[in-house]
């Protein structure tokens, strides 16, 4: 058996996991977390996560939204890049420690810059990504041109 796509294996298990990320986007709504910084933090998961299912469409849904070619060639390095701004590379630094990954050194988040609000909504939005990439590596999603 070489996969599994487990949303299907257990279809109701799946509409949790799409019930919780509706509740997650609920949450980065009403703590005023822009759309487009949803996006990014959900890519630089997603590349911490090595999901190429969940770096297409996210980076797609970006573009759609506005997000600049030229920001987003840089998010996998953002640390040495002067395209984000103070409180995204808060939300980036608390992704990656959700994500529980150092890259390459642990980074300081909690600059001020994050109300609580969002730093519990972003970290509720890294937490669902994680489960995502998870469910799109385990059950290899194809990725075609």
């Amino acid at each position: 058996m070489s996969s599994v796509n487990i949303g299907k294996q257990h279809p109701t298990v799946y509409k949790g996991l799409v019930k919780l990320d509706a509740e997650v986007k609920s949450a980065l709504d009403l703590a005023g977390v822009d759309p487009l910084l949803v996006e990014l933090v959900k890519i630089r998961v997603s590349q911490l996560n090595g999901c190429a299912f969940c770096l297409r469409m996210h980076t797609r849904d970006s573009l759609a939204k506005g997000e600049k070619a030229d920001r987003l060639a840089v998010v996998a390095a953002w640390w040495e890049a002067q395209y984000f701004s103070d409180q995204e590379r808060a939300a980036f630094a608390l992704a990656e420690q959700v994500t529980g990954l150092a890259v390459p050194e642990r980074r300081t988040w909690d600059d001020g810059s994050l109300t609580e609000d969002q730093v519990s909504a972003i970290s509720w939005l890294a937490i669902v990504m994680n489960a995502w990439n998870r469910v799109a590596i385990t059950s290899h999603y194809p990725v075609a041109p």
